[in-house]
């Protein structure tokens, strides 16, 4: 593709040869001739001095100017966003592998199901009684899909993905493999004896348009009702999302976040990397939560959290820096107290 028509999709300007071609995307480091790389800020720079990329994505041109030594490329893309453009451009030189519509020999769908003619249905995968397989879905080998399930036009579930009863997959949603929709929340009531016993978990779980789902992630059925994830949001892998939880609008959450039952997660909030959420926790919109915070009551929208359990992230920042001095600070107040008593005694002494 001509850096000249990728600078139209993009809504980019081209600098150098609007007519420089390339076919593949590669970071900084490995890029080669035909190749499409991008430069997001100044800490990269001194990658462009062995970059032999023919087009480089840039939304300051400034940090490829010729007093930079870095080489001569035959084009620079300039656009707004350079972490986004890339995102677009990559998805443009490297489209999806488009599965051929069909079922499979080997699979088994039960008679009851509907599943759209434009559908592609994989080896080994078992489509249960009265579920509903949209326009152009892609159902990898070994996926399960329970009885009473709904997977929506333009979604990709990849090999080993199971969805249990009655739970409702929207629109261009991808989830990567092994992941478990449905699966029974965790309720339990303990009786006069100590004994457990099991809550029905006869709730569903629906995932909305747009939401894209990691591997090894689990999302539990409600208890009562449904287990909600928003249009948009983006689960990482090994992510846990407990019973009865409702997620809001393009949302993140990282890896190894666990989220307890009966949470509300607000709109735009990012959950970094091990993050726990207590249940029955309300979090409001464009909420930020840094990586293994613990979060527990009321947020409100905006808040940023740091630590566990979780408080302001700017306080927590300095309370992290003064973790660093407390042993010094330890062994000043320790001599203190020993001047002190000596200064006591001493005065006791002349008395």
């Amino acid at each position: 593709m001509k850096a000249a028509e990728l600078a139209q999709r993009l809504g980019g300007e081209v600098r150098g040869d609007a007519q420089a071609e390339v076919d593949r995307v590669a970071p900084l480091e490995i890029a080669t001739p035909g190749s499409l790389s991008f430069l997001s800020g100044a800490k990269y720079r001194a990658a462009l001095q062995s970059c032999r990329a023919s087009v480089l994505i840039v939304s300051d041109p400034s940090l490829v100017a010729p007093e930079t030594s870095a080489p001569s490329f035959s084009a620079i893309l300039v656009v707004k966003d350079a972490y986004v453009a890339y995102a677009s451009a990559a998805a443009i030189l490297h489209p999806p592998v488009t599965e051929a519509a069909g079922i499979h020999p080997t699979a088994v769908v039960h008679p009851t199901a509907r599943v759209d003619p434009s559908a592609h249905i994989g080896p080994f995968v078992s489509v249960g009684e009265g579920a509903v397989i949209g326009p152009r879905a892609t159902l990898h080998p070994h996926v399960v899909l329970y009885r009473g399930t709904a997977v929506g036009e333009d979604t990709t579930l990849h090999s080993g993905v199971s969805v249990r009863e009655g739970c409702r997959i929207g629109r261009r949603v991808v989830v990567h493999n092994h992941a478990v929709i449905g699966a029974d929340g965790f309720g339990f009531a303990r009786d006069a004896n100590g004994k457990y016993v099991k809550i029905p978990q006869i709730g569903i779980v629906e995932i909305e348009d747009d939401v894209e789902i990691g591997a090894l992630s689990a999302v539990d059925r409600a208890s009562m009702g449904v287990t909600r994830i928003k249009r948009g949001t983006k689960l990482d892998n090994l992510v846990q999302i407990g019973h009865s939880v409702e997620i809001g609008e393009d949302g993140v959450i990282c890896a190894q976040v666990g989220i307890a039952g009966s949470t509300k997660v607000g709109d735009r909030v990012i959950l970094a990397g091990q993050v726990g959420v207590a249940d029955h926790v309300t979090l409001g919109d464009d909420v930020i939560a840094s990586a293994r915070s613990g979060l527990h009551g009321e947020v409100a929208s905006g808040a940023r959290l740091a630590g566990s359990p979780a408080f302001d992230a700017r306080v927590w920042l300095k309370v992290s820096a003064g973790l660093k001095q407390l042993p010094a600070l330890i062994k000043r107040v320790r001599d203190l107290e020993v001047q002190l008593a000596k200064a006591n005694s001493e005065g006791s002494d002349k008395k």
